[in-house]
This record gives structure tokens, sequence and C-alpha cells, in this order.
């Protein structure tokens, strides 16, 4: 109970913290002048993914490699299946021509990488620096794309993301830096009590940390992506909801993985189970978003039946087989 008890409260200081960092540095990025379009596809997809860097700084510190890992995976294949595949099932996919173009391809790109790194169960520091060195290249990219988006895209963003200032300006930045700080506090607590918890429960329960990674930590850390994709398709900000899922999924891999590999001289030790079936699941899944994504430029109702069922059954295989 008790380590349930610190697992749960770790989760919600995760989501709570990086629904904080996440609005608090739009609105701030917003008043340096920075684009609301490229506020969307950067500071919204890596607030998102906060929860997962601090997991694993934290899970790397304690020399829990799997765990890290296993929370980068199991997020990935949450976005992809299950939030995606929910999205869908509430309307019909529509997706922008940039979401098949560019964040597809680099999003399979990103899985392919990880997954021929972590081959020999192992992620070094070496690792670390391929990929944050990813990330900054994506980045660059996705700034050079965002001076070809529509005066309709453009708008989208500066809806969501691009409040104007008014004569309260001091004010509110005041507020938003101490809402910035708070959001920090809670997600690196949060992420010593959610690691401590995790480990103590899969001792408890006699799993692997891969395992809890994949399922608890995993599904608790997407909520942030979770609700920025369910919110932004019942507003119709369809390009607002994909691209964030897409661009968190993608920094998940480069960003946040990355400097997680920077943190022990040791490297993190992966599990082989995680090695020889997780990361490849979670690239064969990328690799079918493309032809899905490429029909039409859609993603039907009966897709993401398919995919929310997809999620069910991996989920169903890591109860039956894995634990």
């Amino acid at each position: 109970m008790i380590a349930t008890a610190w697992l749960v409260l770790g989760l919600a200081a995760l989501i709570v913290g990086a629904e904080l960092i996440t609005r608090a540095g739009s609105r701030l990025a917003a008043r340096l002048g920075i684009p609301p379009l490229v506020i969307g596809l950067t500071v919204v997809s890596l607030g998102t993914s906060t929860p997962e860097l601090a997991v694993g700084i934290e899970a790397a510190r304690v020399d829990a490699g799997s765990l890290a890992v296993g929370n980068i995976a199991g997020t990935n294949l949450v976005n992809l299946l299950l939030i995606l595949g929910l999205s869908a099932l509430i309307e019909p996919l529509a997706l922008h021509l940039q979401t098949v173009r560019f964040d597809l391809p680099v999003m399979t790109a990103a899985a392919v990488t990880l997954t021929a790194l972590a081959w020999d169960g192992e992620l070094t520091r070496a690792d670390g620096f391929v990929l944050v060195g990813a990330a900054l290249g994506y980045t660059a990219l996705v700034l050079h794309w965002t001076r070809h988006e529509s005066r309709a895209i453009r708008r989208e963003f500066a809806e969501e993301y691009g409040k104007p200032p008014d004569g309260r300006a001091l004010r509110e930045i005041v507020r938003d830096l101490a809402l910035l700080a708070a959001g920090i506090v809670a997600v690196v607590l949060g992420a010593v009590w959610l690691v401590d918890g995790a480990e103590d429960l899969a001792r408890r329960l006699g799993v692997s940390d891969a395992v809890i990674g994949l399922t608890i930590v995993a599904v608790g850390t997407s909520a942030p992506e979770l609700v920025t994709t369910i919110v932004g398709t019942l507003r119709r900000n369809r390009d607002i909801a994909i691209g964030n899922l897409l661009g968190s999924s993608i920094y998940n891999i480069f960003a946040i993985l990355g400097v997680t590999c920077l943190v022990p001289s040791g490297g993190l030790r992966i599990d082989p189970a995680l090695v020889r079936v997780d990361l490849p699941l979670m690239t064969a899944v990328a690799l079918v978003c493309v032809p899905v994504f490429v029909s039409g430029r859609r993603v039907s109702r009966l897709e993401g039946a398919l995919f929310v069922g997809g999620y069910t059954a991996y989920s169903g295989y890591l109860v039956l087989a894995r634990t």
C-alpha cells in the first residue's frame, strides 16, 4: 500500500507539474515574441514530455535503466496506439501535410535508431550524444518548416498558445514564472516519488522494472499527451493535437532518452526482453503508421479502433506473459 501510494502521488505531481510547465512556458514564450506555431511544436511537445525526462534522470541515477527505457517505449506505444486511436474513435482524424511529410518519417527514424542503439543491451553516453544531436537537428527542421505553414494553421496555434499580452504584463510574467518554478518542483518531486514507489512495487510483485515502466509509469506519464490530444480533438484543433502527440513521441526518444543516457557514466543497462520485444514492437507500430497515415491522409474510426485494440492486446500480453 505504501509503494502504491507513493507511485500514485508521484504520478499526480508529474501530471500537475507538466501542465504548469506547458502552460506557463507557452505564455512566457509568446511574450518573448516566439511564433505560436513554434511554441506548439517545441515548447508544448517538450513540456508534455517533462514527466518522462524527470523519471528517466531519476531512474538513471538509481541504476534502473530498464525503467527509464521501458517508460519511453511504453509511452510511445500509448501515444501511437491508445491516444491516437481514441482520438480517431472520437472523430476520424484528418492529417496535416506536415505530419505525413515530416513528423511521420522523423518519428519512424527515431524508433529505428533507438532500437539499433539498444540492440547490444546498453545505451552509452555516446549513444546519448547521438540522440541529443538528433533532437537539435529535429528542432532546427521544425523551425524551418514553420516558415511554410498556412495562415489557418498559424491562426489556430495563435488562438491556443499565443495569448497577446495586456496592460498587466509585468504581473502576469511574474505569475507565469512562479507557476513555471512550481511546475519544475512538482515534476522533480513527482519523479523521485514515482521511481521509488515503482521500484518498491516491482520488487513486491516480483516483476521487472521494465514491465513497471512499460505499464503503470508509461500510462501515467502519458497523461499530459492524452489530455492535450483529447482536448484538441474536442475543440477541433486537430493539427495541434496530432502535432503535439507526434512531436512528443520524437522528443521522448531523441531529447528525453538522450539526456537520460548522459547521466550515468556506465551507461543504461536494459532488460533483454525490452530489447528483443518491446523496442522492436515500438518500431513496428511506427512503421505501421506510415501506410495508415499516407492512405488518404486520415485515420478512420475503424483504424482507431484497431489501434486501441492493439494496445489492449499488448497490455494483456504484458500482464499474462511478463508478470
